[in-house]
C-alpha cells in the first residue's frame, strides 16, 4: 500500500484518462467509469465514479505494481487548496474512515476545484 503520510516527491499532472485505462480496467466493477487521471513519472491516481485508485509502480522494471483502492463511500471529509502566486502547487486532502488522511499534491495546471466537485458529487 502507498504510504500517504510521507511527503510527495513528485507532483501529479493531469493526463487523459484513456492513457491509464488499460491498467485500471481489470479493477473496475459493473457501472464504474474512469472519470479523471493524474500522473507522475511512473505512478498515477485514477478517479472513478466510485473510488480513487492510487497506482504505485515499483522496482527497476516496473513489473510489480501496487493498486490501492479508496472508495468514496468511506470519505468523511475532504479539503482542496488551490495554487497561489508563490506556492504554485495545489493539494487535495481526503479523510477516510479507518485509514485517516490521504494527501495528494498537484502541479499548478491541475484543476483541484473540479476534483472537489467530482468528489462532492459522489460523497455528499
Amino acid at each position: 500500500m502507498i504510504d500517504f503520510s510521507s511527503p510527495s516527491v513528485f507532483k501529479l499532472s493531469p493526463v487523459d484518462p484513456g492513457t491509464v485505462y488499460s491498467q485500471v480496467a481489470p479493477l473496475l466493477i459493473n457501472g464504474e467509469q474512469l472519470v479523471s487521471a493524474f500522473k507522475t513519472t511512473r505512478d498515477f491516481v485514477a478517479f472513478t465514479n466510485k473510488r480513487l485508485i492510487a497506482v504505485n509502480v515499483q522496482g527497476m522494471t516496473g513489473k510489480k505494481v501496487d493498486f490501492t483502492s479508496l472508495p468514496f463511500s468511506k470519505v468523511q471529509a475532504f479539503s482542496v487548496e488551490t495554487a497561489g502566486n508563490f506556492d504554485r502547487d495545489s493539494e487535495l486532502e481526503l479523510w477516510f474512515s479507518g485509514l485517516g488522511k490521504v494527501r495528494l499534491e498537484f502541479k499548478a495546471n491541475a484543476d483541484v476545484r473540479q476534483l472537489a466537485q467530482l468528489i462532492g458529487t459522489y460523497v455528499l
